[in-house]
């Protein structure tokens, strides 16, 4: 752990908004021919891919984009309601995810290690989420959750 980590964002050393969108895509192809979890994004458009590069830059520290522009954490929640994601499904999620963090993310295990701890206290609560109908109110969630390097901030 050296102190170029601890200065400066994980969005930074991810490689910004350009490595999260490789990252989205080289996922979701994964995703989409997947049998157990393509069901689950039986409304995906490619807008999704660049929905979800915009949310993780906000998360991981970079522009604040999805809060400016697409309805924020609230939005993100609810594009969850209703789906009744399985454990079985949030794990193979997981899976796939670590496959493209291993295939598009810098060579650097400390950064690898941050990001997918992320999602996978990330996924825990969109599982939770989907549970709940469709409409659901959530309440106010509060703001974006911000990921740094000693994890939740």
């Amino acid at each position: 752990m050296t102190d170029h980590h601890r200065s400066g964002s994980l969005y930074d050393a991810i490689g910004g908004l350009d490595a999260l969108r490789r990252l989205s895509d080289t996922f979701y192809r994964g995703v989409l021919a997947d049998p157990l979890l393509a069901p689950v994004f039986a409304r995906f458009t490619p807008t999704h891919v660049e929905h979800v590069a915009v949310w993780l830059a906000e998360v991981f520290d970079g522009p604040d984009r999805f809060t400016t522009d697409l309805g924020g954490h609230q939005a993100l929640l609810r594009a969850h309601l209703g789906l009744a994601i399985t454990e079985e499904q949030r794990l193979r999620w997981m899976e796939l995810m670590a496959e493209a963090v291993r295939e598009e993310l810098p060579e650097d295990e400390l950064l690898r290690r941050r990001v997918l701890e992320y999602f996978d206290w990330g996924t825990r609560i969109a599982e939770d989420v989907s549970a709940s109908p469709a409409g659901t109110d959530l309440g106010d969630p509060g703001p974006t959750p911000r990921w740094g390097w000693e994890g939740l901030r």
